[in-house]
């Protein structure tokens, strides 16, 4: 028994190994049943639902597996004609011609193996890219199709996160990691049939080590999707945080909170960095354990070997020679190198799953609103628009508008004024459908707009808001916006019509000024005539003014004021307004408060009712007039 000694220390040490790691498994299996909120998407369920992004390109899969066929034929063949080169060296008959001719069948199996990999890389890199591209545009599309109530409760940082960097994963598993798993298969099998047909004691051997193998990849593939959840979710934490604070930065600065700020994304770092450090560390002992693995091997062959070769024995006929010894020390390291390759890329597996688990989680969110199955186009609309006992809340039970109806005739001019909150804004967006009511009705023409294709809808309608978001570009591109084809003298005569051309006329590039992120290179009110200048251009039937003339400068307001006269001809035009001179030539003004209608009527009407629009409009004359007897003053 003495002389099995050293396979039992190395059997024992491998053992106890198994032990701590099965104790350690069981351990997190019972944490991990306490947490409720993490996600564990079987393996098989991600590839299904990731297959059919791969399978357009079923032929170049299939190209690059005949290319990788040959290239692993080095890897099998290789160890064999090694041994036989050491066969044919010590052969008292030895000739160089012998060992020339295997020389150059090894170059040449090497040369195949080479050039098979790079067409692989090649074909690989092209096919996984055309997968990225669809997945990521399937997934912006996907966002574009949420609702703005869907969109609010999502932040920013994390939407940008899921299109970059976490697609940057899946297309890492398509071009790289997959298929070089199944190369990595094919080698592990070939090798192993080589090794069998060589000899059988030394391969059972070898076999010996392949369940605790398998043991602690399974075992570590819990930790590994552990680890590179937290790592995803720390990372989205912290393109959340700088996405927010980039953003809003001139506040940091103008309350002097850059230190505050400055630790807490240290905070969020530093929770990166835990992270990160748990990756490491998980992988650090993986990888370490499969190389142990790879080193007893080699050892239990020396010793068997160098036992059966002194004493010339045999097993199942098998005699062990100096050139059976060679090509099992290659083919061991040719057996293990892909296994320890697997568990690399099995780590980068994990992250890929990860990934996939949360894009998959932003794929699962159903749109609120879609199209009826039988929803119509409108090629035109008149702009009658009229509510029915319309009831809506943003929070269930907490109403926002209750039993609100009226009744707007096309090409009128009506005013929505009332208190912060009262339900303005949310009327404007209910007739655009950016929500849905929960009682009652909203025509358009008479037609339910939820008969109407949203997209449809919306074409009808141009909204100017007191907040105007203009894109990176130029101010060509932000005022046609949409994929129709303006001339330049279509988007002249547009801003000429909102008096906008007195400030682009001054700019150097015209039309063509670059327009910087958010257009913070233009002031509120160039800004806003831009905005009309874009609603003017696509001909609305229905115009949208929510506190468009808020925060302007009186020379910019007298600008707009007359560009809003021009454009109450063009259709049926819907204002929210605090500044209550600003609609005083409106057909109707509707006075909300608490999400009911409380007064109705024109400007003289409401004024002669002595109600609440008189009180309102009552206290702004007079702060106005005391502003202009304190600027006189």
């Amino acid at each position: 028994m003495g002389e099995f000694t050293p396979l039992y220390i190395v059997g024992g040490i491998i053992g106890a190994f198994t032990v701590l790691f099965l104790a350690a498994y069981i351990t997190l299996k019972k944490k991990k049943a306490a947490v409720t909120f993490d996600r564990n998407v079987p393996d098989r369920e991600i590839m299904a639902r990731m297959l059919p992004y791969a399978k357009p390109y079923w032929k170049s899969f299939v190209l690059v597996l005949v290319l990788m066929l040959l290239a692993i034929a080095y890897d099998i063949v290789s160890p064999l004609l090694m041994g036989d080169i050491e066969d044919v060296v010590q052969k008292d008959s030895f000739a160089l011609r012998s060992l020339y001719l295997r020389v150059a069948v090894y170059a040449g199996i090497l040369i195949i193996s080479l050039v098979s990999t790079y067409f692989q890389s090649i074909v690989l890199q092209k096919t996984g890219q055309r997968i990225l591209s669809n997945l990521r545009q399937d997934l912006f599309t996907h966002i574009e199709s949420l609702s703005h109530n869907q969109l609010n409760q999502i932040p920013v940082g994390k939407l940008v996160t899921r299109v970059t960097n976490d697609t940057n994963a899946i297309s890492m598993m398509f071009t790289n990691i997959l298929v070089n798993m199944i190369r990595n298969v094919f080698v592990i099998v070939g090798v192993l049939a080589a090794m069998l047909f060589l000899n059988y004691e030394l391969t059972l051997m070898i076999l010996c080590f392949i369940p605790f193998l398998v043991l602690f990849t399974v075992i570590f593939r819990t930790f590994t999707r552990r680890v590179f959840r937290t790592v995803k979710d720390r990372t989205t934490d912290i393109n959340t945080y700088l996405s927010e604070n980039l953003s809003g930065i001139k506040i940091t600065q103008i309350f002097n909170r850059e230190d505050a700020k400055l630790q807490e994304f240290l905070q969020k770092s530093e929770g990166l960095k835990k992270a990160k450090r748990n990756q490491m560390f998980v992988f650090g002992i993986f990888r370490p354990m499969v190389y142990m693995l790879y080193i007893s091997s080699v050892l239990c062959l020396f010793y068997l070997c160098g036992r059966g070769y002194i004493r010339q024995t045999t097993f199942l006929g098998q005699t062990i020679t100096g050139a059976t010894l060679v090509s099992f020390y290659m083919f061991i390291s040719r057996f293990f190198n892909p296994i320890q390759t697997l568990a690399e890329q099995f780590n980068q597996l994990q992250s890929a799953f990860a990934s996939a688990e949360k894009i998959f989680t932003i794929f699962d969110l159903e749109p609120e609103l879609v199209d009826e199955p039988d929803a119509i186009e409108l090629d035109h609309i008149e702009g009658e628009i009229e509510f029915k006992d319309v009831w809506f809340s943003y929070v269930p039970g907490e109403w926002v508008l209750k039993g609100v109806s009226f009744h707007v005739k096309p090409k009128e001019t009506v005013a929505f004024v009332g208190s912060t909150g009262s339900g303005k804004t949310t009327i404007l967006s209910l007739i655009c459908r950016n929500y849905d009511i929960q009682k009652g009705q909203i025509l358009i023409d008479g037609i339910d707009i939820r008969h109407i294709k949203i997209s449809s809808l919306r074409r009808h309608f141009g909204q100017m808001l007191q907040d105007v978001f203009l894109f990176s570009g130029t101010i060509r591109s932000n005022i046609v916006l949409r994929e129709e084809s303006f001339t330049d003298e279509e988007i002249w005569q547009a801003c000429r019509y909102v008096n906008a051309d007195h400030f682009i006329d001054k700019l150097e590039g015209g039309l063509d000024e670059v327009v910087r992120e958010r257009g913070n290179n233009f002031s509120a009110g160039q800004r806003q005539l831009l905005s009309f200048a874009r609603t003017i251009l696509h001909r609305p039937e229905v115009m949208i003014l929510d506190e468009a003339t808020a925060n302007i400068d009186t020379e910019t307001e007298i600008l707009i004021q007359d560009s809003l006269e021009k454009m109450k001809n063009i259709g049926t035009m819907l204002i929210v307004a605090h500044r209550l001179s600003t609609i005083q030539h409106s057909d109707n003004i509707i006075l909300l408060s608490h999400g009911v209608i409380r007064e109705q009527g024109t400007h003289q009407e409401l004024l002669h009712q002595k109600g609440r629009y008189y009180q309102l409009y009552t206290l702004q004359f007079n702060e106005q007039q005391r502003a202009l007897n304190q600027k006189n003053a």
